[in-house]
Formats: structure tokens, C-alpha cells, sequence
């Protein structure tokens, strides 16, 4: 089939957010695919990954990577099948995951580093798998916790945002690890499936529970190791928890994307100064040149049972905009993917 008469629907930026993204943020955009030139390719949209990085994505302002523009197609990886070639890199009917962005197809030269595709191999693990465990929430657990919380066996690790994408992957690594691993997750269904499922030593529901009590009930010592994903409070209850020469984390502040006023800092920050501790950030791109060992790693306990991975499947490109608020709202149950079409 031509490329030209291909149809692409994209999700264009159409204004910078203020709090939660509302319909108007958005300009959905119909229009033909050009034909492709020599070395160039296009991806047939498979699956996105929704992210709540995608919420900062949005904002003007110095970060790790550039905000997306305004008129720019929304940033999403994603993962799908090259339907068209012209490029020696890869065939026709080739698996990939990419910086896809949130519409049906994507163009471009093979080698573009905004797309960065490579090739998958769909017989090691479900497609939505590899936007999870073996994507960059798995990356991200992977070597943000051995990376910079460095846990020893033993030692107790605390993960916020526990059922979610990158949770549900560090405390199974860190129970790999030989630690205890305590979960913070917002229900008691997503509870069970952490303690049950994942198998953690526990999970704190700080939805119905104190957070500060259900931390001196299952780290009566404190903590070794804390995987933030929340910020905001929860990080600020935790940090007086926390033993000697501690390590926190800081992965994502869910809590605080789309605040309308100034960002909550930590006010108990003097904890790390009494007990040495040390508090850094992960990037997962700062490790895009050791993914394949993390993906190698990941596979293995999945092949062999020890590993889970549970994606919250939400069907159709157009819901995009009210699927991307379910991440905000606490509504997903594991890591958000939108389905685009089938393969």
C-alpha cells in the first residue's frame, strides 16, 4: 500500500497546560502521509506509552530534555511495525520501539534520533511489556535503583507509586536483590496486587491508612532506601524514616505536575544532613547505552517466572486525552498503554 494514502491522526500541543491538561491543550490533526524519500521509513503505531513525565513534557522551562512545542506532535514512545522502507536499517514487517509520538504513523529517516527506533523481538515478551518491564519504566527501575540506591541485601527499600509502571519493577528488583521491600500505593486492591502478586514484604495504603504510622509498623529500623515517585508530602514523611547513610531517589513527583503555584520542596531536607544521607535524581536516558544488559537482565526473571509485568490497556487513539488524565487521577492499575491499532 502507497504511503500516500496512508491517514494519519495525530495529538498536536495546541497550548501549554495550566494544571491538569484540559481538551482545549490539544489540536487533533487528520492528514495524509508524503511519500517517503530514500532512507526513510514509516511506523504503523501499534501501542503508546503514557507516562507522567509526558505531563512536565509540556512545559516551557529548562529540564532534561527539550518541552515540546507548541504545534509539535505530542512526545510518546511507543512501539509498532515499519509498513514502509527505503532504508537499509530495516524491512518490511520489522517489530520496533521508538519515540513514536502520540498518532497512528510516523515518517522519517531511519536513522533520526527524535524517532531513536530499534529493533524488538515480540516471541521474548508481549508488545505492552516492552513499553514496561523491558521499556523505559523497566529501565528506569532497573538502573535507578541499582544505580543510585545501590540497595545491599538485607537493607529496606521503600518504593511510592508502587503498582505503578516503574514501582512495580524496582521492588521486584530489590526483592531479587535480597532486600525487604515495602510498597506505598493508593488502594487496597492495589495493595494486594504489590504484597500478592509482586511479592513485597508489605504495602502501605495511604489512601486509607497513616503513611507516617505504616512506616514505623514495617520499617521499625527506618530506611535504607527510598524510590520516590510522588514527591510532595509522601517524600517529606518518608525523609524521617530514614537511617544513616540513606539513599533516596528521586525518580518523579507525580504529586506536584500539575500544580497552579510553586512546586512543594522538602521541608525535613535537614534529615539527610543528620543522617549522611543522599538524595540524587534519575534520568533513564543517562543509561540508553547500557539498555540492552537491563533489557537482557528483565527478560531472564520473566522468561523464568520471578519477574511480572501488568499494563492497563485503554483502546483507541482518540481517547488519548482523557486515558493521559487517568496517570493524575490515580485510575490506572499498572503501566498506562493506549492501543492504536493491531498489528
Amino acid at each position: 500500500m502507497p504511503a500516500a494514502i496512508l491517514i494519519n491522526q495525530q495529538f498536536r500541543l495546541a497550548a501549554r497546560p495550566i494544571g491538569l491538561p484540559k481538551p482545549s491543550d490539544w489540536q487533533q490533526v487528520s492528514a495524509p502521509l508524503r511519500d517517503i524519500a530514500d532512507g526513510e521509513i514509516v511506523v504503523k503505531t501499534l501501542y503508546l506509552s503514557l507516562d507522567p513525565a509526558m505531563r512536565g513534557w509540556m512545559n516551557e522551562g529548562k529540564s532534561y530534555i527539550r518541552p515540546v512545542a507548541i504545534g509539535e506532535v505530542m512526545r510518546a514512545g511507543g512501539v509498532g511495525v515499519v509498513v514502509a522502507s527505503k532504508s537499509p536499517r530495516f524491512a518490511l514487517g520489522d517489530t520496533v520501539s521508538g519515540g513514536i509520538g502520540v498518532q497512528s504513523y510516523w515518517l522519517g529517516a531511519a536513522d533520526d534520533a527524535s524517532g531513536n527506533f530499534f529493533k524488538i523481538d515480540p516471541g521474548i515478551a508481549p508488545l505492552t511489556t516492552w513499553l514496561n518491564t523491558l521499556g523505559m519504566p523497566g529501565m528506569t527501575g532497573y538502573f535507578g535503583l541499582l544505580e543510585v540506591g545501590q540497595p545491599k541485601a538485607g537493607e529496606t527499600v521503600v518504593v511510592s507509586g508502587a503498582a505503578g509502571a516503574v514501582g512495580q519493577s524496582v521492588g521486584q528488583v530489590a526483592k531479587l536483590m535480597g532486600c525487604k521491600v515495602i510498597g506505598i500505593a493508593g488502594g487496597q486492591d492495589k495493595c494486594d496486587f504489590v504484597v500478592k502478586e509482586l511479592g513485597f514484604d508489605a504495602c502501605i495504603d495511604y489512601k486509607n491508612g497513616d503513611l507516617r504510622e505504616g512506616l514505623k509498623q514495617h520499617c521499625p529500623e527506618g530506611v535504607d532506601v527510598y524510590f520516590d515517585n510522588v514527591g510532595g508530602d509522601m517524600l517529606d514523611t518518608v525523609l524521617t524514616r530514614i537511617r544513616m547513610k540513606a539513599r533516596i531517589v528521586i525518580c518523579g513527583a507525580i504529586s506536584q505536575y500539575n500544580n497552579t503555584g510553586a512546586i512543594k520542596g522538602p521541608a525535613n531536607y535537614l534529615s539527610l544532613l543528620v543522617h549522611r544521607a543522599r538524595m540524587e535524581g534519575i534520568v533513564v536516558f543517562d543509561y540508553a547505552d547500557r539498555f540492552h544488559l537491563g533489557v537482557a537482565a528483565l527478560a531472564k526473571w520473566l522468561k523464568e517466572g520471578r519477574f511480572k509485568s501488568r499494563e492497563d490497556v485503554v483502546d483507541g487513539l482518540e481517547h488519548f486525552p482523557d486515558a493521559l488524565l487517568m496517570l493524575f487521577e490515580g485510575k490506572n492499575f499498572g503501566k498506562l498503554v493506549l492501543k492504536v491499532a493491531d498489528a
